[in-house]
């Protein structure tokens, strides 16, 4: 009997669809689950007279694959990936490769890609996104980690990954270590981000115009046939329209306490790591942490007041203002994100393809737009561009909707409904196409209670001083650095 081509551990819903992907795309599939009733189930169900082969131990596993091996994990990221690599690496020889195409963190992937390393063996930390669909019909995989592998994992990749409409597959590869998950991880922040501004569209919407689910759900339609064109617009327009067996609206049936597995924290916090103002993400991410606490809020809104919420103005006009404001806030989210790739591959090292990055995301994944096909031209276009704002696209976008972006948030603001992504991304667009911030004022504070010292705009820049600002402190000042 021939070998499998790959073998893949854990059956839950992506493993089990990842798996029927392969194998519709003319690969033998080995697959293992700890509980191993659930391989029996499988095989004898929807992977019946398919090239799949169930397995009933890691050893099974490995045996019954071609070499090298190549071993693929879609278990719950943690203790749980350490656990199954410890227990699979006996089985193993050098060369052999271990794909882990969970979410884990990026720091993980790096250590995980040093220890087999060490041991001979080859490690891929590869993104996955498209959720069930599209880990059936054709995922977006970000793969980095060991270069070596990349040759014996692209065949199968680049098979089963979503195709753009010029069929380039929504994979390549990324770098090496941890970049992989890096990019696995921006994404998932720039995903948080775009979800959270088209909810709060949908609540001014819904609280200040007092439009119908079905009204929504046509506005929504008609914006995903022009510039805002994505998956996540297009399934909005069908949740608003979806009515349950009693002709409800299953969305007015949803409790409003968003939950988060930690892709977006993670995004915001390595932010914080890297001194980047990913500002607009780590909204969405407290927006979600606000959400959580409906008990509190169900107190708050018996005691705290706002204005009224009603909006008597042009209703059209309104929501040109919100299609605007929507639009280049969702530019400032991947000015962002791209930021933040930007600085680590400086940090790690990586030599990350930005202009492969958008074409991996054009499809299967849940960030897929044809937004992302404009910045795949800008980073075509100048390899070494710092911010997507200052791509004569973008810039020339953001200049024509900033009217009504403006209107869109201040509205907002005067009718109290809360709009924390879009505000961020405004106010990052002001603070950075300002040449003069107040921060001058923070470093004097800093100086004045602590002794931080401060640089000149008269000295050339790496000198700094110290000034006593009461008398009383003397001539001593703290060291600097930058946390």
């Amino acid at each position: 009997m021939s070998k499998a081509d790959i073998g893949v551990i854990g059956l839950a819903v992506m493993g089990e669809n990842l798996i029927l992907n392969m194998a519709s795309k003319g690969f033998t599939v080995a697959c293992y689950n700890r509980t191993t009733e659930k391989v029996d189930a499988f095989v004898a169900g929807r992977a019946a007279g398919k090239s799949i082969v169930g397995c009933r131990s890691l050893g099974d596993l490995a045996d019954a694959l071609q070499k090298p091996r190549r071993v693929m994990l879609m278990v719950k990221a943690g203790p749980a990936i350490d656990a199954i690599i410890a227990q699979l690496m006996p089985f193993l020889e050098p060369g052999d490769i271990i794909i882990d195409g969970g979410n884990s963190h990026f720091p993980d992937s790096i250590r995980r890609g040093e220890a087999l390393e060490a041991e001979g063996l080859l490690f891929v930390g590869a993104g996955v996104s498209g959720g069930e669909e599209g880990a059936l019909t054709g995922p977006s995989i970000m793969p980095g980690g060991s270069p070596q592998a990349w040759e014996h994992v692209r065949p199968i990749f680049q098979r089963i990954a979503a195709q753009t409409e010029d069929g380039e597959p929504c994979c390549d590869w990324v770098g090496e270590g941890g970049a992989g998950h890096f990019v696995k991880m921006v994404h998932n922040g720039i995903e948080y981000g775009d979800m959270q501004m088209i909810c709060e569209v949908y609540d001014f919407m819904r609280e200040a115009l007092g439009m119908t689910n079905d009204e929504m759900s046509a506005v929504f339609g008609e914006w995903d046939e022009g510039e805002l064109d994505s998956y996540l617009i297009e399934i909005t327009r069908d949740i608003l329209a979806y009515r349950d067996e009693t002709d409800g609206h299953v969305v007015d049936l949803i409790l409003d306490a968003a939950g988060q597995k930690g892709t977006g924290k993670w995004t915001a916090s390595t932010a914080l790591d890297l001194g980047q103002p990913l500002t607009l993400i780590g909204e969405a991410v407290f927006a979600r942490c606000l959400s959580a606490i409906k008990d509190e809020r169900v107190a708050a809104a018996e005691v705290l007041n706002g204005p009224d919420e009603a909006y008597e103005g042009d209703r059209a006009a309104i929501l040109e203002d919100l299609r605007s404001a929507l639009y280049a806030s969702k530019i400032v989210s991947y000015a962002q994100g791209y930021q933040l790739m930007r600085a680590a591959a400086r940090e790690y090292g990586w030599k990350l393809n930005y202009g492969g990055i958008a074409l991996m995301w054009r499809g299967g994944c849940i960030i897929r737009s044809a937004f992302l096909g404009k910045i795949k031209e800008a980073f075509d276009g100048d390899a070494d561009l710092v911010n997507l704002l200052l791509d004569p696209f973008f810039e020339n976008a953001v200049e024509k909707a900033q009217v009504r972006w403006r209107r869109a948030v201040a509205t907002a603001v005067q009718l109290g409904i809360p709009m924390p992504a879009m505000t961020a991304a405004l106010a990052y667009f002001d603070g950075y196409r300002r040449a003069r911030l107040p921060a001058n004022l923070l470093q004097a504070q800093r100086d004045y209670f602590g002794a931080h010292t401060y640089e000149r705009v008269d000295r050339p820049r790496g000198e700094h001083f110290h000034t006593n600002w009461t008398g009383r402190g003397g001539a001593t000042s703290a060291s600097t650095y930058d946390a």
